[in-house]
């Protein structure tokens, strides 16, 4: 038995002093005043928490950790560390792996790899293609956080074009459906636009501009439209522009039938940066202008945007260099996501009880997992204390597999002082604990 003493809670849209008594895996109290002493005497830890914040640990809905194939940028064992560093106590990882998550056989694969490997939580989705659909409908909505479609490029076949099987996943397919939205016919055409203004090689400032504002209004427009239609249950995958904002409501989440993501690339990064970080920001779809940026800042406020995440997608340095065409898309985030948005909160633009609930409350709720999220009696102690003190991103302490960040030298207010994944520390710090792993997340559907 441990607490968590005199901590800074942050939770339910509230803080207060209090004490988090934690036993086995599971959160046993929460005081709001001062402990009684025979609790403090039977227990085994006491952690002196007195000048930090308590938060519940957060839920990244989604991550590319690489694993399997893909090995050598990232994979389940060396990411997981980097997410619990940061805080991310529970994560939901995408199947454009070697060999692609098409299959329930393959599915069950990862659950198994990451049993035995992750750090932090886990869950997986299923991918969808133009003809597994029979694969799809096999998914067990309590234990797989959803089918992901790419309405844009990927690797292998995970690219759905065929009109039918779009129809078909939407109409039949009863869980969440999670969407990359991006039109793949706009984004030929302006590569061949750019390519006639810039020769072979165009420059990476044009990739906002080859995948554009009109390549992701129109792909997301269509998927909102298939899930009214049919009625499905669509979660649209890190939006990128202003005008996409048209196509959401804000109504409260348990309201919601089509609920959406943004990322912290979007919330952090313009087109400027490409001139000083060049490919290192290179993600699909693109960081664009600085008005999209206030949009979509904005539009979390306003609950049009339903939750945080980061797309975590590491790739080696060597794997980023060249224009928009060569450069491979994404970066690592999941070590600094929740130090990045603590950094927002400094800025006067959001609240921690705010980043607690777009990051924490909001995933658990909107993917209905179960016993995580929040700090409740009752549920798992995924927790994570910060301590308001400033760290520098650097070589030295970046976690990734792959060994760089976009933020390297960046210095934010906030340091990960502990993280909790079902009650055990798994990062102290300075050291992730080995020996501590997660569990299958589980959902209440």
């Amino acid at each position: 038995m441990k607490i968590i003493h005199k901590a800074t809670v942050v939770n339910d849209g509230e803080r207060f002093l209090g004490s988090v008594l934690v036993e086995g895996e599971r959160i046993t109290h929460v005081f709001r005043d001062e402990v009684p002493e025979e609790i403090l005497q039977r227990c085994n830890e006491v952690i002196d928490a007195r000048g930090m914040f308590l938060l519940p640990g957060v839920i990244d809905d989604q991550v590319h950790f690489r694993d399997p194939g893909l090995t050598h940028k990232g994979d389940i064992f060396t990411e997981s560390r980097a997410a619990v560093a940061g805080g991310v106590t529970s994560y939901m990882e995408m199947p454009n792996t070697n060999p692609q998550t098409i299959t329930i056989d393959a599915l069950h694969k990862k659950f198994e790899v990451a049993a035995q490997k992750s750090a932090a939580n886990y869950s997986f989705y299923l991918g969808a293609t133009n003809d597994n659909i029979e694969e799809l409908l096999k998914v067990d909505a309590k234990n797989v956080c959803g089918v992901k479609i790419f309405m844009g490029a990927s690797t292998g076949n995970m690219l759905v074009d065929n009109e039918k099987s779009l129809q078909r996943i939407f109409a039949e397919v009863d869980m969440l459906i999670a969407t990359h939205c991006e039109k793949e016919d706009i984004i030929r055409r302006n590569v061949e636009t750019y390519k006639k203004q810039c020769g072979e090689d165009i420059p990476i400032k044009y990739h906002p501009l080859i995948r554009s504002e009109e390549a992701c209004y129109q792909s997301s427009a269509q998927a909102v439209e298939l899930a009214d239609k049919y009625g499905s249950r669509l979660h649209v995958l890190h939006l990128s522009t202003g005008r996409e904002m048209s196509l959401f409501s804000n109504a409260t989440l348990k309201d919601k039938k089509i609920t959406a993501e943004v990322c912290v690339h979007h919330l952090w990064f313009t087109d400027e940066d490409y001139e000083s970080l060049g490919a290192k920001i290179k993600w699909n779809p693109a960081i664009k202008t600085a008005k999209d940026r206030e949009s979509l800042r904005d539009a979390l406020k306003s609950g049009k945007l339903d939750v945080v995440a980061t797309d975590h997608a590491p790739h080696l340095l060597s794997e980023k260099q060249g224009g928009a065409l060569k450069a491979a898309s994404g970066g690592p985030l999941v070590q600094h996501s929740l130090q990045m948005m603590l950094e927002l909160t400094q800025q006067g633009i959001y609240t921690k009880e705010f980043v607690v609930e777009k990051m924490c409350h909001a995933p658990a709720r909107l993917f209905r997992v179960k016993g995580r999220g929040f700090i409740r009696e009752g549920y798992y102690a995924d927790l994570v204390l910060v301590n308001p003190k400033p760290y520098t991103v650097s070589t030295e302490n970046i976690r990734y597999k792959c060994g760089w960040s976009p933020l390297e030298g960046e210095t934010f207010t906030h340091t990960i002082e502990k993280t909790f994944v079902n009650g055990n520390l798994v990062y102290d710090g300075t050291n992730v604990i080995e020996g501590v792993n997660g569990a299958a997340l589980e959902f209440d559907r």
